[in-house]
């Protein structure tokens, strides 16, 4: 167990970063206001790049370490990175609902969340086909 927390941190540390990130925002008791407060759905434009960019960094650093030619194991990275992070957006919502006094859990949010995880899979599949054609 000790040695595939070692190989996670040590293949993944953006990932890492990008995950704790999102624990801290999403558990943050509150936020100051900005200009950007004024645009409609700010909120679920954020929830989409938080998980769309978490996502993509993880296949950024799956391609960095994984032989191209691997292509069951890219498979098998892609349904955990799917499962991981829609869970990840699902607990933070339950969390923010159960857990918190100042934010709360939005079914809307968890869409957003699912929806930045499809499309930051679209884009590493994108990275490793780039990737796979250079080599």
């Amino acid at each position: 167990m000790t040695k595939k927390i070692y190989h996670f941190v040590s293949h993944y540390p953006c990932s890492l970063i990008c995950i704790t990130l999102i624990w801290v925002l999403s558990l943050t008791p509150f936020f100051p206001e900005t200009p950007l407060d004024d645009v409609a759905f700010i909120d679920k434009w954020t929830h989409l790049v938080m998980y769309g960019g978490t996502c993509s960094v993880m296949w950024w650093e799956h391609v960095r370490h994984t032989h191209l030619s691997r292509r069951r194991q890219t498979i098998h990275f892609s349904l955990l990175t799917i499962l991981f992070l829609v869970a990840l957006g699902g607990l933070m919502e339950l969390l923010q609902a159960h857990c918190t006094t100042t934010r709360s859990g939005e079914w809307l949010d968890f869409w957003a969340d699912s929806l930045g995880v499809v499309l930051g899979t679209l884009v590493g599949l994108l990275i490793f086909t780039l990737q796979s054609k250079k080599n």
